[in-house]
């Protein structure tokens, strides 16, 4: 589905060029809406990614769908040199105007600018369900890791509770894009993050998908209850 830019919302076939642009759209007010429609859980979130990580001073680590680079300044506070990645071009710019100290570059998920074994570690929050091929996306998170080096996922997921689940899908589906629509500079964008996050593997599903992609030793814990999950891996 493509709409002008102002109002672009991208469609759940995850076209690159739409992903882009609907995340250009809501660059100058994203960190913001995040915080409003999590009730500030994105913060404890970032923590629980870094602490996951393990990182040491040192260390590389690679942030991909690094967004305006809120989540590469957070893996930076380990003393690890925290690089971000992402394919959004607005969200980029709008990170270096308020983080202009965080490394952030333009770097496609399934063609990363980097050569085998670069990194100690690498993350991807919030993103993987955006890519057009979430399983090449995990292979070539590998390719740019050592053998030995970690990945954390952090992403959405599937409430564990039946009754909060349901609860939480009706807020998802009627009341995150209502909300969107005040604080977002393009709330359409948020119905097809709603919709993204509903299609999206469980749990076990997702644990079984980084497995067959290159990762070993892969397990999972949930956050918030299982709004959002951290899937842990280990690069054989």
């Amino acid at each position: 589905m493509s709409r002008t830019p102002q109002g672009q919302r991208a469609s759940l076939d995850k076209q690159p060029h739409e992903v882009a642009a609907m995340f250009d759209g809501v660059a100058a007010r994203y960190d913001l809406t995040n915080t409003v429609l999590s009730f500030g859980q994105d913060r404890g979130w970032r923590r629980a990614t870094r602490a996951a990580l393990a990182l040491e001073p040192g260390e590389r680590v690679l942030d991909v769908g690094a967004g305006t680079g809120v989540s590469t300044e957070e893996l930076a506070r380990s003393g690890a040199y925290a690089v971000g990645a992402d394919l959004s071009l607005g969200m980029l710019a709008a990170g270096r105007r308020v983080r202009p100290e965080v490394p952030l570059l333009a770097g496609d998920a399934l063609r990363l600018p980097f050569a085998d074994a670069t990194f100690d570690a690498v993350t991807i929050s919030f993103a993987l369900r955006n890519v057009s091929d979430p399983d090449a996306a995990l292979r070539e998170l590998a390719r740019v890791t050592r053998p030995g080096g970690r990945l954390v996922v952090c992403e959405f997921s599937t409430p564990t509770n039946p009754a909060f689940r349901t609860v939480y899908l009706s807020y998802l589906m009627r009341s995150l894009p209502t909300v969107a629509r005040s604080v977002s500079s393009n709330p359409d964008a948020y119905v097809y993050l709603a919709e993204s996050i509903r299609a999206w593997p469980d749990q076990p599903a997702l644990a079984a998908r980084i497995g067959a992609s290159g990762w070993g030793r892969v397990a999972w814990r949930n956050l918030t209850g299982g709004i959002a999950a951290l899937h842990r891996a280990v690069r054989d």
